[in-house]
């Protein structure tokens, strides 16, 4: 018996939750319509990776939609409008849907620096699975996630609900680039 705990209690020894460092690790956001694009940040509000050896076996991560930014209009007004819009339930629905999530939901082995992720992201209370590479330098871990907003109900300015938009059309598809660093 005294070997079996042993055993079980061992086998744990080398996992390790790394916590996110929020102050250094960096979100930015791109998305794009038929007449142009807009990009931003947003930040993240607490998250956590647990690594064995080379796999990462879990992650939870908690991004804080009401600090969504633009950084490509310094018009302030333009600005302005535009992350109200992007805030408003036309699109993101902050007011009701404050946090999106991310949760890692299977074991990714790294080979070399790289790591194949699958995991759970929820956005307006709307999951979806999703996958995407992560690149490991240290304790900072890099990616680009592609989530079609379509699948999360963001409807505004989509061909996938609306007919006839022409030169209005925001493509469904945007990217998250993730530079993750966790705390020594």
């Amino acid at each position: 018996m005294l070997v079996a705990m042993s055993l079980v209690v061992g086998g744990n020894v080398s996992a390790k939750e790394l916590k996110a460092d929020t102050e250094k690790t960096q979100l930015t956001w791109l998305g794009k319509k038929v007449t142009g694009q807009h990009n931003g940040t947003i930040e993240l509000k607490s998250g956590t990776l647990t690594v064995e050896e080379n796999v990462i076996v879990s992650g939870k991560f908690v991004i804080d939609m009401t600090s969504l930014k633009n950084v490509d209009i310094t018009d302030a007004e333009t600005n302005g409008k535009l992350i109200g819009h992007l805030k408003s339930d036309d699109f993101f629905s902050v007011e009701k849907y404050p946090e999106a999530t991310l949760s890692i939901t299977e074991k990714a082995e790294f080979k070399g620096d790289q790591a194949h992720v699958k995991g759970d992201l929820t956005i307006k209370g709307v999951t979806n699975p999703v996958e995407f590479d992560v690149t490991k330098d240290g304790n900072v871990y890099t990616t680009s996630v592609t989530v079609n907003r379509a699948k999360y109900n963001v409807r505004y300015g989509s061909k996938s609900f609306f007919n006839d938009l022409g030169d209005k059309v925001i493509y469904d598809n945007f990217e998250i680039g993730v530079k993750l660093v966790t705390q020594d």
